[in-house]
This record gives structure tokens, sequence and C-alpha cells, in this order.
């Protein structure tokens, strides 16, 4: 197989507020512009990986700072010239979005970009196809690879069958913490009582290790995940949730019909810097939380998809779907406020979870659906794209405005109708 490598970095400037940059663009683990951050160290242990081709390095930063943080990430990729990386920032996203203006491609310029955890692996997606590769694997800033087997093992398996005759068209493996535990480091204190998704985790995850080497998968790694072309071309990411993307991928493939595999002798090394708010974090939780809960009321309306309930997904992440979730998260969040330090943002959590979140919940749950109606026809229409190839790899490689380049060959060559055909997707109304 060809696959490439994708790595997410979140760049944030210390001037900005977090509460101000929207509920999709508040993220776990960002580095300052200021500050060194994660990625050289990532970077640094792919150098040692076997097989290594592409890495695409998405830049994901605050409106104010994109050309600093772009060469910053451009900076940091320089000191490793044996790794054939391509920087992916403002410029990159430009030419793609200009690229699918020029095949009718329009409306989905919150749905792929570089603000969101959704929207940022579809531009992953996006570019994968447009590249050539029949593989994406994503990584993330914040981690280490220790394997030299590490692309070996991500592509053992995917693309084949099961005994069954199952296809393994998306796998994951798993997190190893700074103890070098697969475990979660939940806490079993009388603040958790409604809560125990630590718990949850690790009861699940102790069966799959001690399972065969691939088992269908009730977790998802988001830096640690496998995805094959004929998946990632017929199923995109969900840009509406404010986090867990991940875990949310595994729902949807499993609601169209596929599924999401877990292999017990692929993993990495998880090495976040410390969290700056637990009590923001959990807020994130909220929000994510209660908006898959919709969303999954809502596919059971749709007579095509496939019927996942909460009993299916057990231990994990079942018991966090069910009835009765928002009065389970508003009881934890005060718990929390009184056991926990970060006491005032966790009482803001509280207030969340019985106003904004149920909002946020409820008018965007749907649109998801909607967008995946349409991804298939813009994979199509970019697959193996030269125009857009040729001008990622001049804008990245040499930092220059490719646009005019893109916009002449574009004028010079003759494009199949079927493939200008207008997908038009307006989702600001829903």
């Amino acid at each position: 197989m060809h696959p490439v490598v994708i790595v997410p970095t979140f760049i944030t400037s210390p001037r900005r507020r977090s509460e101000a940059k929207g509920i999709v663009a508040n993220y776990d683990h960002t580095t300052d512009i200021n500050q060194p951050g994660e990625l050289e160290r990532c970077l640094e242990s792919l150098t040692g990986v076997e097989g290594i081709g592409v890495v695409l390095v998405l830049v994901v930063a605050d409106h104010n700072i994109e050309a600093e943080a772009n060469a910053k990430v451009r900076a940091t990729v320089e000191r490793f010239p044996d790794l054939d990386a391509i920087v992916v920032g403002q410029l990159e996203l430009d030419l793609v979005r200009q690229r699918m203006q020029q095949l009718g491609i329009e409306g989905v310029t919150t749905q792929i970009g570089l603000r969101g955890y959704g929207a940022v692996r579809n531009m992953g997606l996006v570019l994968a196809c447009a590249l050539g590769f029949d593989a994406a694997v994503f990584i993330d800033d914040d981690e280490i690879i220790d394997d030299p087997a590490f692309l070996r093992k991500a592509m053992y398996g995917l693309g084949k069958l099961t005994k069954k005759g199952i296809p393994i068209l998306a796998k994951t493996g798993y997190y190893l913490n700074d103890q070098g535990s697969y475990l979660s480091k939940w806490e079993d204190k009388w603040y958790n009582r409604f809560w125990q998704q630590g718990r949850a985790f690790n009861e699940w995850i102790r069966g799959a290790m001690q399972g065969p080497r691939i088992s269908r998968s009730n977790h998802v790694c988001g830096g640690c995940l496998a995805v094959h072309k004929e998946a990632f071309k017929r199923l995109s990411f969900d840009p509406w949730i404010p986090r867990g993307e991940d875990l949310d991928y595994m729902l949807s493939l499993r609601m169209y019909g596929s599924d999401i595999w877990f292999d017990n002798q692929w993993q990495v090394r998880h090495l976040p810097p410390p969290s700056k708010s637990e009590g923001n974090r959990f807020r994130q939780d909220i929000f994510r939380w209660m908006y898959e809960h919709d969303k999954l009321e809502y596919s059971h309306s749709i007579i095509d998809l496939q019927k996942i309930t909460p009993a299916s997904l057990r231990p994990y992440p079942g018991p966090f779907l069910e009835k009765g979730l928002r009065r389970r998260i508003w009881i934890t969040a005060l718990l929390r406020s009184l056991g926990r330090p970060d006491k005032k943002a966790y009482r803001a959590a509280a207030r969340v979870a019985t106003g904004e979140a149920t909002k946020y919940a409820h008018e965007n749950c749907t649109k998801y659906f909607e967008f995946q109606y349409v991804w298939p026809d813009i994979m199509d229409a970019l697959d193996s794209d030269k125009i857009l190839t040729g001008a990622i790899v001049r804008s990245s490689l040499h930092g220059e405005d490719a646009a005019p380049a893109m916009a002449d060959a574009h004028a010079a060559r003759s494009i199949d109708p079927g493939m200008t055909s207008a997908i038009q997707l307006d989702m600001g109304d829903q």
C-alpha cells in the first residue's frame, strides 16, 4: 500500500482568550507561538520509522498568527531534511478551495479546512485523495513513535478481509501514557460517581488487549488511526463535533455499514503537555457527548442507516450516550466543582449542560448527514488531481503562491464535464 502520514499541529496566540474562538476551535493541547512545543520531538521520532514516505503537517493556528505559525512549523520541518514533509497552512488551504471552486464544489469551507478537529481531519483526507495515496495514517504532534515497524503495523490487515469476509477499511491502535500503560488514569473518587468514563474505557481495553490481534473496536485513538481509501472516499469526519471526532468517526462508519478495527500490537507513546484547565476540557466534553447523543438519536430516523444503540456500545462508550445524560453531566460538574481544582470552570460547565450545549446539539446534530451526502462526489472530483498536486507541492516546498499557475493549468486542460457538475451545500441556515 501507499500511505501518507498526517500530523495536525495546533498553534495558539497567548493574546487571545480560548472562549472567543468558538465551540469547535477549542483544542485539548495547543502550542504557544512563543514556545517550542512537541512537534519537533514527534518528527524526530518519525525519522526512525521504516518505510516512512510523505508526511503532511497541517498547521492549525489562530487567524492573527497564521503566517507566523506557518513559518514556525516550516523552520521545524527543515531541521529534518531526510523527512519528506509537506507543510500545509492557509496558503495551501486556499489552493484546495480554489481547485474545488474550479470543479464546481461550493459551500464546504466549514467542513473542510484548518479550524476544528473534524474539518482539519477532512482536510487531511482531501489531500490524501488528491495526492493519490491509498491510505491515510493520522498521528498527533504530542506523540512519539518508538517502533520502527510502526507504519508496517499500521498497514497490517488494512484493505484485507476478516475470516467472515468483512473488509478492514479503518483501524486504530492504542496509546501508552507517560507511565507506559494503556489504561486510563481514572480516579475512583466520590465526585466521579455519575461519570465513570475511565473505568468503562479500562474495562473495554483490557478485553481488547486479551483478544486476537485484530478485533472490532468500540474506541478510536485519533493519533493512531489508519483509514483505507475505500473508507475515506466514502465517509468524512464530522466537522460539528467539538472534540472526540475520532470516536465519532467509528460511530459514523458503523451507521453507514462499515466499522473500525482494533490492533492490539500497534501503539504510540502519547505525551501531551499538562492541561491548562481540566474544567474547560470537561466543558468541551459536555458539548461533545450531548452532541453525539442527539446525533445518534436523529440517525434513527434515517431509513438507510444502521441503527446504533447505547447498549450495543457497552462497556464503552455506551453508558455515556444513554438517557439521563444531561442530568448526569450536570451533577458531575457540580460535584467536581466541590472536590477538584478549577472550581470556577466546573461551575461554568454545569451551567453549559442545561443551556448552551443543549442548544448547540439541537441546532447542529443533523448537519453532518447533509454534508455526508455530497462527500463521495467531492472526493471523486479531487481523486489524484494533478493540478492540485502540483500546486500543493510547489507551494509547500518552495513557499510560492501557486494559485496563478494552477489557474493557468486548469484553463489549459479539458475537464470531464461529469466532474464539474456543481456540488453545492450551504449549511449556514440549517
